[in-house]
């Protein structure tokens, strides 16, 4: 997997690079059998809310001065913003052998190892994407009566309950023609004003925190480079 540092970028023409990328290697992977590379790409955005394809526009409650774009990945409105570590693996999954549901939990399980390693536990939420955190005690390893349970066939998806947690990592993928684009943020130290402005992830009242707020001093880069490790080690078949 070749990584790619973008650094400081904007939104839209990131967003239509990996479009672009996608498309391309769709092309030649018919021509090719063993495709090209896959790629991770690292990069930090200015203030944008990003809408995505099951958005409802009453989840954007006041986006003041900063833009909304709207996007072909899954789930709904969120913020990107300084401070914030945002990854897009663009990774051929026929070629990785596993499917949407794994690659999702592989990057979940990154994002997972990295606030590990600065100390703070993630966590699961059942029948909510991303990674949460307990407000109260964020350093605890006791596991979420909220976390992924097996259910059976018959068993209706649940309700998300967040009591009691902040999410500190946000999910949002899109899969065309078994190759990968967009992929998750997280929050290091940022401005989460924005979020007030929303419903994140459409959730009205979603609590959003950030390492720096759960007393985690660590920079951009330090975080960047361990999410780095973890999504390439995680995401490789």
């Amino acid at each position: 997997m070749e990584v790619r540092y973008l650094h400081r970028v904007d939104y839209a023409p990131t967003y239509a690079a990996m479009q672009e990328f996608t498309d391309q290697r769709s092309t030649k992977h018919a021509q090719d059998l063993q495709g090209v590379p896959d790629q991770l790409w690292i990069c930090e955005h200015n203030p944008v809310f990003t809408q995505g394809l099951a958005g409802q526009a009453s989840h954007i409650v006041l986006p003041g001065n900063i833009p909304v774009v709207a996007t072909n990945r899954g789930g709904q409105v969120t913020y990107h913003g300084p401070g914030q570590v945002v990854a897009y693996p663009l990774l051929d999954l026929q070629r990785a052998g596993y499917f949407v549901k794994e690659y999702v939990y592989r990057i979940e399980e990154a994002v997972i190892r990295t606030l590990l390693h600065f100390g703070v536990t993630g966590h699961r939420v059942d029948g909510a994407p991303g990674i949460y955190v307990r407000l109260d005690d964020p350093f605890g390893h006791s596991p979420l009566p909220q976390r992924p349970q097996k259910r059976t066939s018959a068993t209706s998806k649940p309700i998300p309950d967040f009591s009691g947690l902040g999410k500190i990592g946000a999910l949002g993928i899109k899969v065309s023609r078994n190759c990968t684009y967009h992929g998750v943020a997280l929050n290091v130290a940022m401005d989460l004003e924005p979020y007030s402005r929303i419903n994140p992830c459409g959730y009205s009242g979603l609590c959003t925190i950030d390492l720096a707020r759960l007393g985690v001093s660590a920079s951009w880069t330090d975080v960047a480079d361990v999410l780095t490790q973890k999504l390439v080690a995680y995401l490789t078949p």
